[in-house]
């Protein structure tokens, strides 16, 4: 495909010889003759003279560059949406597979592909268009939208409700058991009944690994374009707001409600019974005790509000200088004493 005819596709400024052609793309580093790159953090400025690519997309604002350039107000989406220029994935054919296990009673929309040894229960519905990969299990009562995509090895638990385009990526869990145990007089744990369910609206992708809680009374619900990284929990009766982000190992007790558009990063651990307000970004492995206002960044633990917590850790770092002086100003106290 012509560098050219990218940019038109991309709506892209192009700056350079049109005429090259591209065939595929690839980051800054590794990228070749013939490939699309893109600079969209300032770490990898440098790298941009010594890249084998052909082209880059990079900002509008930015200076010349060495190579032919497509020029967009924002180099990450537009890069993402060129991806999509060279690879397509695989398409599945509208089908059930002969060792998948169908209930005569579940509900099963046109175009659907159910994939080897998948389950559909009694009384689940699903739109039209999803695809059952292999290995995924649909529980009794599960109502899912259309275009609904389940990679292997997934589950949606009992009763639970998802909208249309969910994506659950390999071992995904909708709708497990909350962790609800009360303790009894002799020291026992008594099984809470999680009566509950979980709620996935449009739009979510939920990765490898990851778990929804389903309540023990009420729900749990992820809203609408969410997006949940690998090996994330979310607690029963918590709420993830919509086109908020939780990245890895990310973990929220009961009852967290977090609001949207905010950010998780990796293995942040939220204590419950709390919410995280709009627009608020928590930076990796902070710890969150209490409410977190909107608009504010996060860090440390507890957490706090991230210029605080950076004079802590310069702190934290000057300790052994400043456990020392005051030895040494306790020593020459002691002394004039006397």
């Amino acid at each position: 495909m012509k560098l050219s005819g990218i940019a038109r596709r991309l709506g892209c400024q192009l700056d350079g010889d049109g005429e090259i052609e591209i065939t595929g793309v690839a980051g800054i580093e590794e990228a070749q003759a013939g490939q699309l790159t893109f600079l969209a953090n300032r770490k990898y400025v440098p790298a941009v003279k010594t890249t084998r690519a052909s082209a880059i997309v990079i900002a509008k604002d930015a200076g010349p560059q060495p190579l032919a350039t497509l020029r967009s107000d924002n180099p990450y989406l537009d890069f993402a949406r060129a991806i999509e220029l060279f690879y397509q994935p695989p398409k599945y054919a509208p089908g059930i597979h002969p060792t998948a296990v169908i209930s005569p009673k579940a509900t099963i929309g046109q175009g659907a592909h159910i994939g080897p040894f998948c389950f559909v229960d009694d009384d689940a519905e699903i739109g039209r268009n999803a695809v059952l990969h292999s290995f995924v299990a649909i529980y009794r009562g599960a109502r899912i939208g259309d275009d609904f995509f389940a990679h292997s090895h997934s589950a949606v638990r009992e009763f639970c409700r998802l909208g249309h385009r969910v994506i659950l990526q390999n071992g995904v869990v909708v709708g497990s058991d909350g962790f609800g145990f009360a303790k009894q007089a002799d020291g026992r744990w008594f099984k809470m009944q999680q009566s509950g369910n979980s709620i996935i609206e449009d739009d979510v992708e939920i990765q490898a690994g990851s778990c929804v809680d389903r309540a023990t009374i009420g729900e749990t619900r992820i809203r609408r374009g969410a997006k949940l990284d690998n090996l994330v929990q979310v607690g029963h009766a918590s709420t993830v707001g919509e086109d908020s982000l939780l990245c890895g190992q990310v973990g929220l007790a009961g009852s967290t409600a977090v609001g949207n558009r905010c950010i998780l990063a990796g293995q942040v651990g939220a204590a419950g019974h709390l919410r995280i307000g709009d627009g608020a970004i928590l930076t990796a492995q902070s710890g969150v005790p209490g409410d977190v206002p909107a608009d504010q960044l996060f860090s440390g633990y507890p957490a706090m509000e991230n210029k605080q917590w950076l004079k802590c850790v310069a702190a934290f770092n000057r300790l052994p200088e400043l456990v020392r002086t005051v030895r040494e100003l306790k020593g020459e106290l002691e002394t004039l004493r006397k």
